[in-house]
């Protein structure tokens, strides 16, 4: 099928031949936006999500490895240009050193409700063009119903909850072979930040 041929978006060091199922759960809300954490089926934590009660900075998020160390720095664009747009701008950067070093997705959000019904688009036009949509949400992220596509339809990660479970803390997303799950979980933080859940202020 030629999933597996896919480049990565982050690293291929994300990227498994077989389908992954990782189980999210967020932390506790003893610190506002205190984030979640993702494990995978053996139970280790595998990424990490520091959101506004952790860093102290509204918009502004960090995925994690399983050993705390930082992978994207994603932060919603301001200023003047931005406030005037129908849409919110997320850009997530690489982390080298500590340091954002190169843009490596942006995701485009509509601000106005009666665009939400939309899909939310993702691009990996890295040129600052913006206008390459490679990816997109479908769904309710609310609701742990979403997808997240390929321009092409084909599905990269499922959003669901767990079986026997409704409660919303604790959900899995299922990435397919060849897709980097470092950019899926950054997606989801972004989902997460969005709807003011454990990311938010």
């Amino acid at each position: 099928m030629g999933v597996t041929n896919i480049a990565p978006v982050v690293s291929k060091i994300y990227c498994s031949s077989s389908q992954t199922t990782l189980m999210v759960r967020r932390r506790p809300r003893m610190v506002n936006g205190g984030g979640f954490v993702v494990m995978n089926a053996n139970q280790n934590v595998v990424f990490k999500v520091d959101g506004c009660g952790i860093l102290g900075i509204k918009g502004e998020l960090i995925l994690r490895d399983g050993d705390g160390a930082p992978i994207l720095l994603i932060h919603k664009k301001g200023g003047v240009v931005q406030a005037l747009s129908a849409h919110n701008l997320w850009n997530s950067y690489v982390m080298d050193y500590e340091e954002p070093s190169k843009l490596v997705f942006s995701l485009r959000e509509p601000k106005s409700r009666l665009l939400r019904n939309g899909s939310i688009k993702i691009s990996t036009d890295t040129n600052g063009r913006n206008k390459d949509w490679g990816f997109e949400v479908k769904g309710s992220f609310i609701k742990r119903a979403c997808t997240i596509n390929d321009r092409r339809g084909n599905v990269v990660a499922q959003v669901g909850l767990m079986e026997m479970m409704a409660n919303k803390d604790f959900y899995h997303v299922v990435v397919q072979p060849g897709y980097d799950q470092a950019f899926v979980i950054g997606v989801i933080a972004i989902l997460d930040n969005i709807h003011g859940e454990s990311t938010r202020c």
